[in-house]
């Protein structure tokens, strides 16, 4: 097994040097650190982790919560490219990830398995926030960031939903909509922001809508989409537009509008949410809202490595992500 002590040799430097190099600590030169973990890669040298952690008080491995209720887990395209994004990031300061086990596999909390696990930081998403578990970790001493969701003592990385469902609303609106629908998914404080930023930019425009043109549905789910959508249609007045909680159960309302021989857009609109990749490429390309996962799961990765590294100068705020909305052709401009 290679030594630190003979990488340091092969690269003319002393080991303290080598171990901050591979510790990306900031008192080496990036063309140096380049250097020495060129060398050490190509002698196959690989630092003991459990050596290392006795000796920095650290393990360099985040832990991931991530417990996707819907089964979709990393087929999810938005949380997928959030945890791509947001590993890479870390790995370039030097960090593993680990997700973190089902607590009920191992009889652990999920406090207990970090603290077990030695993790450095955690990063959560996609979680239940107010089981009592989850809450033990977000008020415990891990520095933690969480995503689309704020906490008083957590870095949180937030996409702007209020602003999302303001653009696409506005947009139908501006088409000449006045009977939209909402298909919204299950409670949540992104349910919540979106919904109220939906009343609200109607309220702006002095739109009312009927009680049963707002209809809860489960998220990523096509199945229960187009069973609320025929039930939209069903209605003796149904909407002009209906807006779906996601691009996923858009796709299914889109099915229930074509089974009964109707066109998008001309005999009904729908828009979706997310911008995932397939809603550009089928046909007609769906009116969304594009969120940015890469870039809020850069910020965690970033925010999240600070506050471990650097605590005292690092702020525990909230971070906001803009949307844009992609505009495709399932949303016609009424009177034309």
């Amino acid at each position: 097994m290679v030594s630190i002590k003979e990488v340091a040799q092969k690269c003319g430097v002393s080991v303290s040097t080598v171990s901050k190099a591979l510790n990306n600590q900031s008192d080496v030169s990036e063309v140096k650190k380049q250097m020495i973990r060129k060398v050490a890669k190509e002698m196959g040298y690989s630092p003991n982790s459990s050596a290392r952690a006795l000796k920095t008080n650290t393990s360099k491995n985040i832990g991931v919560l991530f417990v996707d209720e819907s089964k979709s887990g990393l087929t999810h395209e938005f949380f997928a490219s959030v945890l791509d994004s947001f590993k890479v990031t870390v790995e370039n300061y030097g960090y593993d990830i680990t997700f973190i086990m089902n607590k009920k596999k191992d009889g652990m909390s999920y406090l207990e398995h970090c603290r077990y696990r030695g993790f450095d930081g955690v990063m959560i998403a996609c979680v239940n926030f107010d089981e009592p578990e989850v809450q033990e970790l977000l008020t415990s001493e891990i520095p933690l960031v969480t995503i689309d969701y704020t906490h008083n003592d957590t870095i949180s990385i937030l996409s702007d939903n209020a602003q999302g469902m303001e653009q696409i609303t506005e947009y139908a609106i501006q088409q000449g909509h006045k009977k939209i629908a909402y298909m919204y998914g299950e409670k949540s404080s992104v349910t919540t922001n979106r919904t109220s930023s939906f009343f609200i930019t109607l309220q702006k425009h002095k739109i009312k809508i009927p009680d049963h043109y707002l209809v809860e549905t489960k998220y990523r789910s096509m199945s229960e989409a187009e069973k609320h959508t025929h039930e939209l249609l069903d209605l003796p007045e149904p909407p002009t537009c209906i807006l779906y909680c996601d691009d996923i159960a858009c796709f299914g309302g889109m099915n229930a509008i074509h089974s009964r021989g109707l066109r998008i857009p001309e005999d009904i609109s729908v828009g979706g949410y997310d911008g995932v990749s397939m809603a550009g490429r089928i046909e007609p390309k769906i009116t969304t809202v594009k969120q940015k996962p890469e870039e809020i799961g850069r910020l965690a990765g970033e925010k999240l490595v600070s506050l471990i590294e650097h605590p005292r100068v690092t702020l525990i705020d909230k971070v906001v992500v803009g949307t844009e909305l992609r505009e495709g052709r399932t949303i016609a401009k009424l009177g034309e």
